[in-house]
């Protein structure tokens, strides 16, 4: 794909969406970020899967360049926003993928409208609950911990380390008048975090589109949640890279053929 990906705005109760869309006549492809993420991270994926699949990125309420700081971060408003991408964008519906808290989203989504999903990815998503309010409360206290803002991006380099998911962090922080700032909010994550501490075995249990789940070796789910999981869904179908949790950061070729084979799958 040489051409630039197409942004639009897309409003839906009181939230804006920034969603990029590669365009082209192959079967769309919807994808969703994790948490503290953004599109930026899955431009590489679009321009992977083009011009076979139409691949559309959207920046997830409190992310990116979709509003900072949403009234609702419950999941059902993640799973709304991504019904209205489906709905307004694809127009119809979308083969989905989604990465950690994307792919927790994605699940719901496939569950909750069958007829908009024709096949699932899950890239290290899983449907147990979270670590409850002390884990959503860690992670919060986390990103706050960032001396903000970062006079430059060697500043931040030099705060959040050199791993695949601080130097994504880096490249996309935001310049302001008084230096650079990652484009979302520590309280907003923790709660999007917080809103997600619920177990949805009966979602994951009744999805019915063809699923693929992507596990890393070293990602950040035990050996027996992974087997739980498929047990409990025998159908899906489980990939696992020798990555961390970020593969598609990590190893994003390995990662490129597991989404084009499982995509194009009659």
């Amino acid at each position: 794909m040489t051409d630039p990906l197409r942004a639009t705005t897309l409003s839906r109760d009181g939230a804006d969406l920034y969603v990029l869309d590669s365009g082209g006549d192959g079967p769309p492809v919807l994808v969703l970020h994790g948490l503290a993420g953004s599109i930026r991270e899955f431009e590489p994926t679009a321009r992977a899967l083009a011009p076979d699949f139409r691949v559309i990125l959207v920046d997830q309420r409190g992310h990116g360049r979709s509003t900072r700081r949403p009234a609702d971060v419950s999941r059902s408003a993640f799973v709304a926003d991504a019904v209205a991408v489906a709905e307004r964008v694809a127009r119809g519906p979308v083969r989905l993928v989604g990465q950690s808290m994307g792919a927790h989203t994605a699940l719901l989504t496939a569950a909750a409208r069958p007829d908009l999903v024709e096949r699932l990815v899950l890239l290290e998503g899983h449907p147990a609950g979270g670590e409850g309010p002390e884990g959503a409360a860690r992670i919060g206290a986390f990103f706050a911990s960032w001396p903000l803002p970062f006079p430059d991006r060697a500043a931040a380099r030099a705060f959040l380390g050199s791993d695949v998911l601080s130097r994504a962090w880096v490249a996309d922080l935001a310049e302001g008048p008084d230096g650079l700032r990652p484009r979302f909010d520590a309280d907003v994550m923790e709660a999007v975090v917080a809103a997600a501490d619920e177990p949805r075995w009966a979602e994951w249990e009744g999805v019915a589109a063809p699923t693929l789940a992507v596990f890393a070796d070293l990602g950040i789910f035990s050996d027996a949640q992974k087997d739980e999981m498929i047990a409990r869904r025998p159908a899906t179908v489980r990939a696992d890279l020798d990555t961390a949790h970020d593969a598609h950061l990590e190893d994003p070729g390995a990662w490129f053929s597991l989404l084009r084979g499982f995509l194009s799958a009659p």
